[in-house]
């Protein structure tokens, strides 16, 4: 008996969507049925790479066409609100790049769109998938460090300095904040399973308006995570939960997780070693694809809820630290 096959819609074919092409090849169900871009000639060029079937220069001819299961959008932060509008409104599941949206009030109008209509909505936190981390979890529900008691990680790249690139430009919601720093905050989120009581955050806000730097500290009560992210110098990029019995690190990349080290106190320290299929977008394809199958309008690993928090956390994180969106009436 033949499968049917599953049709993805791309908007904004870019970098990180090559990354979701090349893992669409690895599930056998799923397949890349049409592109859209601002340029059609790199949208043409997108579907000849990945074997795709339509290129398009009008996203809402994407967000209209009835052989479209359901959407990837890989566009700048700015341009998240609009695009997933619209693809809620056309009735298509949407799979959106991180952040979902710029701040928390966008990502509550969005949800109750997403509700209202009916359709699925889902932000595309891949490291929450990958089989790393989700031993990690195991491990945290198994209590093999105890109670947990520190976060720490970094997220840190010594970036050439370019003030017409998207990472700075203030337009386009640009920081560090927003696209390295929501790792640290949505796994510390993953780890705790609560929202924190008492946010600390300091930066560095450059000449272009937007943070090249945040230092946080988030207060949980029964523990509290720390992290830097920035775009000025390379650090360790790991993540590190202390218990009281021992500890567990996911080393550099941590939102690239491919292995995770468990260590308890008098007990000798096992590494994990999980090796993507791809290019690790497959896990978090895969359970969109699960999802729109059983009817359902959210995923439980990354949920409305979880994403609604991740923006209010960063927007207190931005009205501390001084990084004001002016597209936003800020």
């Amino acid at each position: 008996m033949s499968i049917h096959p599953f049709n993805w819609g791309v908007i904004a074919p870019g970098r990180i969507a090559r990354n979701f092409a090349e893992a669409l090849a690895v599930i056998p169900q799923a397949t890349l049925y049409a592109v859209a871009s601002s340029n059609l000639q790199r949208a043409q060029d997108f579907v000849d790479e990945f074997d795709g079937q339509l290129a398009l220069d009008d996203y809402q001819q994407l967000a209209n066409d009835p052989k479209v299961d359901a959407i990837y959008i890989a566009n700048p932060h700015r341009f998240h609100f609009d695009s997933i509008k619209m693809c809620l409104e056309a009735g298509k599941p949407v799979l959106c790049e991180k952040p979902l949206t710029v701040n928390a009030a966008q990502t509550k109008e969005l949800v109750a769109l997403a509700k209202a209509n009916n359709v699925f909505l889902m932000e595309a936190l891949w490291t929450r998938f990958q089989p790393a981390w989700q031993q990690v979890k195991s491990w945290l529900e198994q209590q093999k460090i105890g109670e947990i008691k520190l976060i720490s990680s970094s997220f840190g790249f010594n970036i050439p300095r370019d003030e017409d690139d998207r990472l700075l430009n203030r337009e386009l919601a640009g920081g560090s904040l927003l696209d390295m720093g929501v790792y640290n905050v949505s796994m510390s989120q993953f780890v705790t399973q609560s929202k924190p009581n008492k946010i600390v955050a300091d930066g560095l806000v450059g000449s272009t308006g937007v943070d090249e730097r945040s230092s946080v500290v988030m207060n949980y009560g029964h523990c509290a995570s720390q992290f830097t992210c920035n775009f000025l110098a390379n650090t360790e990029n790991s993540f590190t939960i202390f218990g009281s019995n021992g500890h567990i690190r996911v080393p550099s990349m941590f939102w690239v997780g491919t292995q995770a080290c468990l260590s308890v106190h008098g007990e000798p320290d096992i590494v994990e070693d999980f090796p993507f299929r791809a290019s690790g977008f497959e896990y978090q394809i895969e359970e969109v694809m699960s999802c729109v199958a059983a009817g359902k309008l959210q995923s439980e690993v990354m949920s409305w809820q979880k994403s609604i928090e991740t923006m209010q956390i960063m927007d207190e994180i931005r009205s501390q630290i001084g990084v004001r969106y002016p597209f936003l009436g800020e």
